[in-house]
């Protein structure tokens, strides 16, 4: 115990956490648990599922169901946030994650592992709205940018490390990594009851009436933002970045290592640690920049940034150029983690708006179930993986201008919820 204490105070006296709420070192703990897992299971899903004798569109559907139904599971998951509270949907979510991926080890039948994985796709679906929800209602306007930034952390953290440590188990057993993969969301799951039962929230003293917020249906309540400019802005931009980052980059750059560059297939591995090693050092940066700066220009950095990543990647021609293609991506995603979450933070000011959290994590899943398809195909017409790293250039692009030209957010929050502060508290009304 006394080796945990320890731990955790070496951990918050870390740039990436001093100064912020316990409840984000913690919630940051369970984003590395949660990638720390799926990067151990996530290589095995598809050799597991060609066991079963299926075509490698069959293998990569396990894959898909997944991603398809966190999508379809996002506004339900929002709802059930509004109703049941954070905390409870996200141990939910998680449980149903662990259990379901335990099953998937069992599994005797190409059926059983689609099923399972479609419904770990539901459970996902309530964590990824749930924690960040969450996260936003532990801190204020003034460290909403490092706070995203350090949840980013754990993800990145937990990113690296779980590809390594899963060639390890799949060495092993082919099953094996379902079972780690439920192991590690099981400790996840424990650290949300015993550690997060009292976290202390920014809307803490709720009035004694429901507030204007719960009594409003939810598609009113996002409606509402979606009316607001710079809400849009977050939802173009998290689009944009799931679509480039997370959707071109995951499909077309090993293919692009191999079949154009030439090189063996590793150095694919070789430039995600590339990326991720930019990256890391530039969270704290990235946060502090949305927090003081203002969140504008965090998300014109990331976006900036990050199409000068896919430009280089699109003109390269050689190993470096590769490798630094990469690292300028990492940059941009650095930003990216930071500035888009500070809005929807804003926007909510730390209330408990679970769609419009929700919605704003399914623009991620739109943009990266998206991006394979359409560059796959550019791809197969052009015959050119640069013609797809282009494509990619061009959305970003869109995105840029879009931030550039939002409304600022951070200092209405800041007047908004000292406003709040002085009425008593976050999303309560002053009585006449």
């Amino acid at each position: 115990m006394n080796l945990l204490r320890r731990l955790g105070t070496w951990i918050r006296s870390t740039p990436l956490f001093v100064g912020l709420p316990t409840e984000v070192v913690i919630l940051s703990s369970v984003a590395f648990c949660v990638a720390l897992g799926f990067g151990i299971v996530g290589p095995a899903i598809p050799i597991f599922a060609d066991q079963f004798g299926v075509s490698a569109f069959g293998a990569s559907a396990v894959v898909s169901v997944f991603a398809a139904m966190r999508l379809v599971g996002a506004l339900p998951a929002g709802w059930l946030v509004d109703r049941t509270g954070e905390r409870i949907t996200l141990a939910t979510g998680l449980t149903i994650v662990a259990v379901s991926s335990a099953f998937a080890g069992f599994s005797t039948s190409y059926a059983q592992l689609l099923v399972l994985r479609g419904i770990g796709g539901l459970g996902s679906a309530m964590f990824t709205v749930s924690a960040p929800a969450l996260l936003l209602r532990t801190v204020g306007p003034e460290q909403r940018g490092r706070a995203a930034s350090a949840f980013q952390g754990g993800f990145l953290l937990g990113g690296v490390a779980g590809p390594a440590v899963g060639g390890i188990v799949l060495g092993i057993s082919i099953r094996l990594p379902f079972f780690v993969y439920a192991a590690t969301l099981g400790v996840a799951v424990v650290v949300v009851i015993t550690m997060l039962a009292k976290a202390e929230l920014r809307d803490k003293l709720e009035p004694a009436t429901p507030t204007a917020v719960e009594t409003r249906p939810w598609t009113s309540v996002l409606g509402e933002a979606l009316h607001n400019r710079a809400y849009v802005t977050a939802l173009a931009v998290n689009l944009g970045n799931g679509f480039a980052s997370f959707g071109l980059r995951s499909a077309l750059v090993p293919l692009f290592v191999v079949n154009s560059l030439h090189l063996d297939k590793a150095w694919a591995g070789y430039g995600a640690l590339a990326s991720a090693a930019v990256q890391a050092p530039l969270l704290v940066r990235a946060g502090r920049t949305a927090d003081t700066r203002g969140r504008r220009i965090a998300l014109m950095l990331g976006t900036s940034i990050t199409t000068i990543g896919f430009l280089g990647l699109a003109l390269t021609g050689s190993l470096w150029a590769y490798l630094a293609a990469m690292g300028v991506l990492g940059a941009g995603a650095a930003f990216l983690g930071a500035g888009p979450a500070a809005v929807v933070g804003d926007i909510t000011h730390g209330r408990r708006e679970g769609p419009v959290v929700a919605t704003f994590q399914m623009m991620s899943d739109v943009g990266a179930i998206a991006g394979p398809l359409i560059a796959g195909a550019i791809v197969v017409a052009t015959g050119s993986y640069e013609a797809g790293f282009l494509v990619g250039v061009g959305v970003l692009t869109v995105t840029f201008a879009m931030a550039a030209t939002m409304p600022e957010t951070l200092k209405r929050a800041l007047v908004s919820e000292a406003d709040d502060v002085v009425e008593g508290g976050p999303g309560q009304t002053s009585t006449p």
